[in-house]
């Protein structure tokens, strides 16, 4: 199962939660205050690629997320 990473805005706290793929945007409490005012984030990671620099991974890495606030999969149009 995936790790998704959520955000809180009553206490300001990220928090992460192990879920199935078609739970990932059900609501989930923080486990901080147990507030239900939470939303999904968008967790990036890094990678290297044996025989490439750190830096040239992570801008190949980089280069794939595209324009604007996620390279248009979240529906905004960018």
């Amino acid at each position: 199962m995936p790790l998704y990473e959520y955000y809180c805005t009553d206490c300001r706290t990220t928090f992460d939660r192990i879920r199935p793929m078609n739970q990932a945007d059900a609501p989930v409490e923080c486990k901080n205050c147990e507030s239900s005012r939470t939303s999904r984030t968008i967790s990036i990671f890094a990678t290297h690629v044996k025989g490439e620099s750190t830096s040239a991974a992570m801008k190949t890495t980089m280069s794939n997320f595209g324009g604007g606030c996620c390279g248009g999969a979240c529906g905004c149009g960018h």
